[in-house]
């Protein structure tokens, strides 16, 4: 199974890295040559496109990211699971409702992408 064995724990250490703004716990669930998308990555990083490859870059990314919110803070509002894939579905420190999806290979995250609503 690609899937860590307890997602619900998965996603509390998710957020409690996040919410430690420890960027390297984060990225220890990631594939070396892992991407990531997200539209804010193109406000951060306009070189990006929204697409990182590689830890370097994700880890970049959300250096210059936290730097710019340092009061950054998710709560968990619910947690998908599917064969390889995991959702985070959350609430950041404005009270937006964001989904992070992430796909396994292995057990580490291989794909990984911020979703945000649009309404």
């Amino acid at each position: 199974m690609n899937l860590p064995q307890d997602v619900n724990a998965f996603a509390e250490s998710w957020r409690d890295a996040w919410n430690a703004h420890d960027i390297e716990l984060v990225l220890a669930h990631f594939a070396e040559d892992a991407v990531f998308r997200s539209p804010f990555a193109v406000r951060v990083l306009p070189e990006s496109d929204g697409v990182l490859r590689g830890k370097a870059a994700v880890r970049e990314y959300w250096a210059a990211g936290l730097a710019a919110m340092p009061d950054l803070h998710f709560e968990i509002v619910d947690v998908y699971a599917g064969i390889d894939t995991v959702v985070i579905n959350y609430r950041n420190q404005n009270g937006a409702l964001v989904n992070e999806i992430m796909t396994f290979e292995n057990g580490l995250i291989v794909s990984g992408e911020g979703t945000y609503a649009v309404r």
